[in-house]
C-alpha cells in the first residue's frame, strides 16, 4: 500500500462523547525522529495506545512496512518490531532490574532472530543493555528490585526493555517526564545514539527544548486533532501553535 515505513491513516477514537482522536494521519520514514507534542488531553497517549495495539480505533488504519497492523494485539505488534515506553513506568517491581529484561529477551521476536550469537546468555545480555542505558554495571544497582530504584533509573529501565526487543521503531510516551534537567541531559546522548543507529523514534514529549534537538519534524495535537506539522523552527513560529501553548514552554 505504501513505501513509507510507519503510516498512520485517518485514525479516530471516541470515549463516550469525547473524541480523543479525530482523523489523525501522518507517516514516518525509516530512521526518522518524529516529535509529537500537545497539551494534556490532546490525544497523544491515545494515539500511542492505538498504534501499539492497546486500544482499537473506531476507524482508520496503521501500516508498518506496507503491512496493515491495525487492531493487532500488543505482543504481535511488538513482535513486528515496534517497542514503546509508558507514561507511567510499569516495571516488575519485585524483580531485580536486570531480570526485568528477561521477558522481552525470551520473546518470539528474539528467539526467531537470525544468528542468535550474544543473545544466548540472557542475564549477561540484560546487564549489557542496562549498561548501555546508563546503569553502572559494577555497582549493586542492576541487582536491586525495580521497586527500590529511583525514578530516573526506572525511565532508563523502560528504554532497556525496548532495546531488548531489538526494535525497528521505539515510541516513547513522555520519556523525560519527572526527570531533572541533569537526568534529561544524561539521556540525550543515548537518544542521539539510537537515532544514529537508524532506529525510528516517535517521541511524545513535553520537554520541547530537548525534543527539538532530536526531532527534525514535529506534529502538534489539540483536542484529538493534528493542528500543525513541520520542522521545529516552523512549529515555534506557527501562530496556532503559539496560541495552544500560550503560557507553556516554547
Amino acid at each position: 500500500m505504501t513505501t513509507d515505513f510507519l503510516v498512520v491513516d485517518e485514525l479516530s477514537k471516541s470515549f463516550g462523547g469525547v473524541k480523543a482522536l479525530d482523523r489523525v494521519g501522518f507517516s514516518v520514514a525509516q530512521g526518522e525522529v518524529l516529535g509529537i507534542i500537545g497539551l494534556n488531553g490532546s490525544g497523544k497517549t491515545t494515539l500511542v495506545n492505538v498504534i501499539t495495539g492497546f486500544i482499537r480505533p473506531d476507524s482508520g488504519h496503521v501500516w508498518l512496512r506496507g503491512k496493515e497492523i491495525t487492531g493487532l494485539a500488543p505482543e504481535k505488534i511488538a513482535g513486528l518490531g515496534i517497542a514503546r515506553t509508558f507514561q507511567t513506568v510499569r516495571p516488575f517491581h519485585h524483580l531485580p532490574a536486570f531480570k526485568n529484561l528477561i521477558v522481552p529477551l525470551y520473546s518470539s521476536r528474539i528467539r526467531s532472530a537470525a544468528g542468535g550469537g550474544r543473545w544466548g546468555d540472557r542475564d549477561a545480555v540484560a546487564l549489557d543493555l542496562l549498561e548501555e542505558v546508563g546503569f553502572e554495571r559494577d555497582s549493586s544497582v542492576p541487582y536491586k528490585p525495580a521497586a527500590a530504584l529511583p525514578h530516573g533509573y526506572l525511565r532508563r529501565l523502560e528504554l532497556a526493555r525496548c532495546l531488548a526487543l531489538r526494535p525497528e521503531v521505539i515510541i516513547t510516551d513522555e520519556l523525560f517526564s519527572g526527570l531533572s534537567s541533569s537526568e534529561v541531559s544524561s539521556l540525550m546522548p543515548l537518544m542521539e545514539k539510537l537515532r544514529e543507529r537508524g532506529i525510528t523514534l516517535v517521541m511524545v514529549e513535553h520537554r520541547l527544548r530537548e525534543l527539538f534537538r532530536l526531532a527534525r519534524r514535529v506534529i502538534v495535537m489539540e483536542q484529538g486533532r493534528k493542528i500543525a506539522e513541520g520542522p521545529p523552527q516552523a512549529i515555534v513560529a506557527d501562530n496556532a501553535v503559539r496560541e495552544t501553548y500560550l503560557g507553556a514552554e516554547l
